[in-house]
């Protein structure tokens, strides 16, 4: 003779806990992948709050010891900032200027910390906007008269 009814249930019983036991595996997987997307995104946001610069510079009077106009960076984030060429484009109204005709005084400055930007340019009289790209996709724009 075959299995009693309970022994039928005993099966039954088993193989729903075990299909129960992969169903919550996948859902506890999905759930770890979603909190470290979830985790990621946020020390990315977090590293992009703390980017934050501003020129200083008074818009009126650049100073231009030689051939190179100086305007002072300040770091205004909360984590250190790399100043670099690689890390920094600059624009001068609209118009890329080369790496080779700009760098930094320093290469890494603390939060609250001030640079020297050089730039050589040729700049006309009148309204200037001077556009820093830096780290993070973070975006400084400085009007000026030259």
């Amino acid at each position: 003779m075959g299995f009693s009814l309970t022994g039928t249930h005993v099966i039954f019983f088993i193989a729903a806990v075990i299909v129960a036991g992969m169903v919550s595996g996948v859902f506890i997987a999905e759930i770890m992948n979603v909190t470290t997307s979830l985790s990621n995104r946020g020390d990315r946001l977090k590293e992009q709050l703390d980017t934050d610069f501003a020129v200083i510079n008074d818009p009126h009077t650049i100073p231009k010891p030689g051939q190179y106009y100086i305007f002072y960076l300040q770091n205004i984030g909360g984590s250190s900032l790399t100043t670099t060429n690689q890390t920094f484009q600059i624009f001068l109204d609209g118009e890329i200027i080369a790496t080779p005709n700009y760098y930094f005084n320093d290469t890494s400055i603390p939060a609250e910390g001030v640079t020297q930007l050089f730039v050589n340019t040729t700049v006309t009289t009148g309204e200037h906007v001077l556009r820093l790209v830096g780290p993070q996709a973070v975006v400084e724009e400085f009007a000026f008269t030259g």
